[in-house]
């Protein structure tokens, strides 16, 4: 049953690379790799220690894990990482957080097929 699992979820994520993901270039350092991605959003809250809960959102890029890991990157996410991401004539540079404690990236499936990447906004380049 768990191997049809599977095969069910990598068949689910190649569907969703192939119609619904974009390229985008992740870059660590002077190493950049394009690979396609889906785009997501997580959302979190965050307590000031003074009783403040401060509600949020990040822009989440779900990748295939043998795509990232199969790449010149060839590790997993790490903070300070960055994916840019072009529409038209801008470029978005976001970079990977952590959310909490958590650190910047989960696996999206039980199979771990797909990184869930979490990353915030730092520039945007037109």
């Amino acid at each position: 049953m768990s191997d049809m699992l599977h095969k069910g979820q990598s068949w689910l994520a190649a569907k969703l690379t192939r119609f619904a993901s974009r390229m985008v270039t992740y870059q660590r350092d002077e190493v950049s790799v394009d690979l396609p991605a889906t785009i997501g959003k997580s959302e979190y809250e965050q307590d000031d220690g003074e009783g403040v809960i401060t509600r949020a959102q990040v822009r989440d890029f779900l990748i295939n894990t043998n795509d990232l890991l199969g790449s010149v990157i060839g590790t997993w996410p790490r903070r300070g990482d960055r994916i840019l991401e072009t529409d038209g004539e801008t470029t978005f540079v976001y970079e990977l957080m952590s959310i909490g404690n958590e650190p910047p990236w989960r696996y999206s499936d039980p199979f771990r097929v797909k990184l869930r990447i979490h990353t915030k906004l730092v520039e945007t380049i037109t």
